[in-house]
């Protein structure tokens, strides 16, 4: 008797834990919501992971170099 007793507390636990949990995954998104994603956006951690920032980096010492060029021909043609 105290062996299907067991038997039958363990099958009520096992099918309330699964009724729950099919339950809360039910709850947990409802028609028409939408999706989460599943992993959070990348973002950016170091500079040099950054597009922008390479390519304004990359600009920025173009314009440098320019300037610097025509300021060496500038006191070349004096």
């Amino acid at each position: 008797m105290g062996k299907g007793l067991l038997v039958v507390a363990l099958l009520a636990v096992v099918i309330y834990v699964t009724i729950r949990f099919f339950e809360k995954r039910r709850t947990a998104r409802k028609p028409g919501m939408p999706r989460s994603p599943r992993r959070p956006p990348r973002r950016v951690i170091a500079p040099d992971d950054d597009a922008d920032f390479l390519r304004d980096l990359e600009q920025k010492r173009r314009k440098e170099r320019r300037e610097r060029d025509e300021q060496h021909g500038d006191a070349d043609s004096s």
